[in-house]
């Protein structure tokens, strides 16, 4: 599996910042359970968890997970996360980082797996932004192409087991509908999503 660059990924969470009002952060998301202040604290700590992962760190005792919590939300997250992403992206463009095994979030694999994972949440919690708030979601063609392979790849019914708190249940998405938009159906959520539906 080749290096990942997260680069394009990140920013495009990034870009999405702005656009969150104070008012949007108890609306529902398509993840569900997890309104908006949710997700993004969650995007908080999975940035630092896998950039602890690409560095081979243990993560100190106590220190901030990948698991969602709105009260938890760090007040200064419009400046922290983006410095946070930027950290996450600089990682994993060590060739070092991909070598090997790693853990984040209490699960050990091999890095070049964990790189794919880190791409994987950020392009799917990115689109959750995106459509939580009402803004556009662009991924570029390489990012959906890896992103379908992995949802599709753990969509299969021997993966049952380690989907499991990953992603919801798949959601049928017709043969011929947009590459990135059959990546979403095999990750659980309903590409015609709308904070309406919630």
């Amino acid at each position: 599996m080749p290096m990942i660059d997260l680069e394009s990924a990140a920013r495009e969470v990034v870009g999405l910042l702005d656009g969150v009002t104070e008012d949007q952060l108890d609306d529902p998301t398509p993840c569900a359970d997890t309104p908006v202040a949710a997700l993004l604290d969650h995007l908080m700590g999975l940035s630092i968890a896998f950039t602890w992962a690409a560095r081979k760190t243990t993560p100190p005792e106590g220190g901030p997970g990948p698991s969602a919590n709105a009260e938890r939300l760090d007040p200064q997250w419009r400046t922290l996360l983006p410095q946070r992403l930027d950290e996450l992206v600089e990682a994993w463009r060590d060739p070092i980082a991909w070598e090997g095994m790693t853990e984040a979030g209490g699960v050990t694999m091999p890095a070049q797996e964990m790189g794919m994972v880190a791409l994987d949440e950020l392009v799917l919690h990115g689109w959750d932004l995106a459509r939580a708030t009402g803004q556009p979601f662009t991924c570029n063609p390489a990012d959906t192409a890896a992103v379908l392979a992995f949802t599709s790849a753990s969509a299969q019914p021997d993966q049952a087991a380690s989907r499991e708190g990953l992603f919801g249940p798949v959601v049928e998405v017709p043969e011929d509908a947009p590459a990135f938009d059959r990546a979403l159906g095999f990750a659980g959520r309903d590409p015609a999503w709308t904070p309406k539906l919630a």
